[in-house]
């Protein structure tokens, strides 16, 4: 398998298709790359040469945030809004939604798996 940014891609897809499995790279990115170094996007992977590999990765390197340094950047922003005590900051503290979504139904993903709250069950109003 050809590794790039220390990722295994897989042989068998398509190039466009295999450089997809960077993180911040998408299909966008991968077209972009594949069409500014003149490389067939529907080859495999597989027959890509040490050379195909060493200018992609150059050229990630030098014009496009991809992996590490990707998931370092938005770490620190993530941090940054937690310092300047931001509502986005707030909201990321709490894992609450951050991008103004409901909370009182739905939101699972960032909550987690139901708590269940012990209430008034079974309570009649005698008031008749």
């Amino acid at each position: 398998m050809p590794r790039l940014q220390g990722v295994d891609i897989p042989n068998d897809k398509p190039v466009v298709i295999s450089l997809q499995y960077l993180y911040g790279v998408g299909p966008k990115v991968a077209s972009e790359i594949c069409f500014r170094l003149e490389i067939d996007p529907h080859g495999k992977a597989r027959e890509l040469s040490d050379d195909d590999l060493a200018r992609i990765s150059a050229l990630l390197d030098k014009d496009f945030l991809v992996e590490g340094q990707l998931r370092r950047s938005v770490q620190q922003n993530i941090a940054r809004l937690r310092d300047i005590q931001s509502y986005r900051g707030y909201r990321h503290r709490r894992s609450l939604p951050v991008r103004g979504q409901r909370t009182r139904t739905n939101a699972r993903t960032r909550k987690g798996p139901k708590k269940t709250v012990a209430g008034k069950k079974g309570v009649k109003d005698m008031r008749h």
